[in-house]
């Protein structure tokens, strides 16, 4: 009798959803966008009602002085940006589950990343094979620079990353020659919760919070969802004021700045300028007529947001008639995926990425997040996993080389709801790279990390953090869920994120003030990374 064999599980395309047998049918838009049904898309927030009340910043130069008067009357903030900026802040929520630890950014023990106290074995369940578990010392905490196992540490980036990892290939694909050695970076193991967007990971409300603010929109986002991602905002962060808008293609950024037809149909950004000036005139003296001059009634209110609307549309017609804000019409942007052999015009993530990097490094934005979807890859191989991982890696390296081209700073941060974990058995295809299959979700596992680039330099790390490690894992690969505030509670981790972010901007002193219930005690230096790079 012959017996048959199963066939062994095939590598799925890039864009493919991922059917599970162990999982439920998707029946919300996050089990849609985790299991790669539908992809990440983008969003942005910007002010609300209650924006009115606030004082009005100085109105552009080159707008006519009495628009600026009608601004002051209604409280409408316009002009941009002014004053102290902050660093440009872009996340990447890779919704469904991704590794990170092990197999993509190294983790360890007390020693931190420089710590070889994690086992064969757990390295295994990070889905590194024995003969790719990379070479550390766990008596000095040092890289042993004789072992034959050395070639699996790459330190590129500061931050120690698994010289095979599919996700620093990546980066190393599209971040160019010279921005790897102004950057570094650290990670935080810390468990969430598998395949939910329960896991309130987003910290755009908390970056906003922070100070970033954007010469169009404050901030902008992955979803059409109250946190702008896939993953939920910390609830106490959740400003309603703000209500996400949809974003997910270049032709959004440059509707944000859109100014109709006028730019068809005069020649000069001036003229059209003029135009809308004229319009915001006339619309502010229909809606004053029969104004109640006593008290603020609901009203009052509406009337106010509709002349700041026309007041706003005049501005950016100002600022932006006759600049060209498309990103696929950037040639720097081009030029980095082209560099790379990539195409931005035939990937939506690609596109998506773009969109978001142009925005906030442009100051356009203070802070975005991207989603992509279809990372719950426990598939039983491991070169769907790969895959993913590296083009996430490339939108990551991306933003980090446009930093670069316009000497700017950025921090990005990277997370996912839960991870995942390998039985050990290898996956022999070429894409599989002989590394262990995922075959279930595992929050043991997970971690996430940031990477910061300064311009000129390498940041400076801070004095108290171990191995660019906050936290510690097991010898087995599990996170210690006392090692730090953040690595059992997602809301800390948001706080702890929010903390470098300030740290970064020279604001340390301001964390506890501006976010007065955040749990991480008050030895805060204890959690920071890296010094100011201000």
């Amino acid at each position: 009798m012959t017996r048959k064999f199963k066939s062994k599980q095939r590598a799925l395309p890039v864009d493919a959803p991922l059917f599970h047998p162990d999982h439920s049918r998707p029946v919300s838009r996050r089990d849609f966008i985790r299991q790669g049904f539908i992809g990440g898309s983008a969003t942005m927030l910007s002010g609300g009602v209650f924006s009115l009340f606030a004082n009005p910043n100085q109105a552009h130069a080159a707008l006519s002085s009495d628009l600026a008067s009608l601004a002051g009357e209604t409280n409408c903030g316009l002009g941009g940006l002014s004053g102290d900026q902050k660093i440009p802040f872009i996340c990447f929520d890779l919704a469904g589950g991704a590794n990170f630890a092990g197999s993509n950014v190294l983790v360890g023990g007390a020693g931190g990343q420089n710590d070889g106290t994690i086992t064969t074995g757990g390295y295994s369940k990070m889905g590194v094979p024995g003969d790719m578990v990379p070479g550390l010392d766990s008596t000095n905490f040092t890289l042993f620079n004789t072992s034959p196992n050395n070639d699996f540490v790459n330190d590129d980036l500061g931050l120690l990353f698994h010289a095979d990892s599919a996700m620093l290939r990546g980066i190393l694909d599209t971040v160019g020659a010279t921005a790897p050695a102004s950057v570094d970076g650290a990670v935080i193991p810390a468990r969430s919760d598998n395949d939910t967007g329960n896991n309130p990971h987003n910290p755009l409300y908390g970056i906003a919070k922070a100070g970033a603010t954007g010469d169009v929109v404050d901030l902008i986002g992955s979803r059409n969802s109250a946190s702008g991602g896939n993953s939920m905002a910390p609830m106490d962060m959740i400003n309603p004021e703000v209500r996400p808008t949809k974003v997910d293609r270049p032709s959004d950024v440059t509707g944000m700045v859109d100014v109709g037809n006028l730019t068809a149909i005069l020649n000069s950004p001036a003229d059209v300028t003029a135009v809308m000036e004229s319009m915001a005139r006339i619309s502010h003296k229909k809606l004053k007529l029969n104004t109640v001059t006593t008290g603020i009634t609901a009203d009052e209110v509406v009337k106010d947001l509709v002349r700041c609307g026309y007041l706003k549309a005049a501005d950016l017609a100002d600022r932006f008639a006759g600049v060209q804000v498309d990103p696929l019409l950037d040639t720097n942007i081009i030029s980095i995926f082209t560099d790379a052999g990539l195409d931005v015009t035939s990937d939506g993530e690609f596109r998506k990425t773009a969109s978001i990097m142009k925005m906030v490094l442009n100051g356009h934005s203070g802070g975005g997040c991207v989603t992509m979807g279809g990372y719950d890859y426990h598939t039983g191989d491991r070169a769907t996993g790969e895959a993913r991982d590296r083009r996430a890696g490339r939108c990551i390296g991306a933003c980090i080389r446009y930093a670069e081209m316009l000497n700017k700073p950025l921090m990005v941060y990277v997370f996912s709801d839960g991870s995942v974990a390998s039985n050990g058995r290898p996956d022999m295809s070429p894409e599989g790279r002989g590394k262990g299959e995922w075959t279930g979700d595992n929050s043991s596992t997970a971690c996430s990390f940031f990477l910061v680039f300064n311009p000129g330099s390498r940041p400076t790390l801070s004095n108290r953090i171990v191995g660019r490690q906050i936290g510690r894992f097991s010898p087995d690969a599990s996170v210690i869920t006392s090692s730090s505030p953040a690595a059992n509670n997602v809301n800390l981790l948001v706080n702890m994120v929010l903390l470098n972010y300030m740290a970064l901007n020279g604001d340390t002193g301001q964390f506890a003030s501006v976010f007065g219930n955040h749990g991480l005690g008050s030895d805060l230096d204890a959690y920071i990374a890296f010094q100011s790079l201000t």
